[in-house]
């Protein structure tokens, strides 16, 4: 087990074994703040599902109100007026089928999402063994596959998530940075909860959201009041 730095263990012994609400919680987080950079906030969310079932895969997509801090790059693959319509949404990268072969040969993936059109599918179906494992496969369910590119790259600049929850039923994500004003951080982290809470398996009996925690990259978790968003 890693030792815990002295800042991280001052930090742990401000925050006390309680479920906090949201803006408390955001307060003790930036006071507990001790890294010089700008730390990613996340989100970790325990769910009463068992993903092993399809019936209770949880996954789906957002646009938080303010962002995560980060402009992804984003690169589409399609084919005629697409690749012009991708350009102008603000693609960083653009083309067809030599963008296929430039990730098959060169094992290129400067991208941090890839949208292909589905008449392109037949070629970045190919990239499965490369992408697959570091998350950048286009899929329709996340939105990453369609023939709206204009929309797709829009949202994703202005700071669109996928979320999917894991084999123990956990959802993580980042919903913002520590520099952020408290209200903005609050805004993204209900939206995100709230499209989790959305998404819920019609057919899951029982409690579905058993635990929200909250925290930045250096600092240690702390419980949010589950209550609060099921409301």
């Amino acid at each position: 087990m890693a030792k815990q730095s002295k800042n991280y263990q001052k930090a742990k012994e401000k925050v006390e074994d309680k479920e906090y609400p949201i803006e408390e919680a955001l307060s003790l987080l930036k006071e507990i703040k001790t890294a010089k950079f700008d730390e990613s906030v996340d989100l970790a969310i325990k769910l009463g599902v068992d993903p092993k079932y399809s019936e209770q895969m949880v996954r789906g997509t957002l646009v938080l109100s303010h962002g995560t801090g980060k402009v992804k790059k984003v690169l589409v693959i399609a084919a005629g007026e697409k690749i012009k319509e991708a350009e102008e949404a603000g693609a960083d990268f653009t083309g067809g089928d030599d963008m296929v072969e430039k990730i098959q040969k060169e094992n290129w993936c400067d991208f941090d999402v890839l949208i292909s059109t589905p008449d392109m599918m037949k070629s970045v179906g190919k990239l499965g063994k490369i992408l697959g494992p570091k998350g950048l496969m286009p899929s329709p369910k996340s939105g990453t596959v369609t023939f709206n590119v204009n929309e797709s790259v829009t949202e994703i600049k202005k700071g669109r998530i996928e979320f999917r929850v894991d084999k123990t039923g956990i959802i993580n994500s980042s919903i913002g940075r520590i520099s952020f004003e408290k209200e903005k951080l609050a805004d993204n982290v209900r939206d995100f909860v709230n499209a989790v809470i959305k998404a819920r398996p019609p057919a899951l009996k029982g409690k579905y959201v058993h635990s929200i925690y909250l925290s930045s990259t250096m600092s240690p978790s702390i419980k949010l009041d589950v209550q609060s968003f099921e409301k």
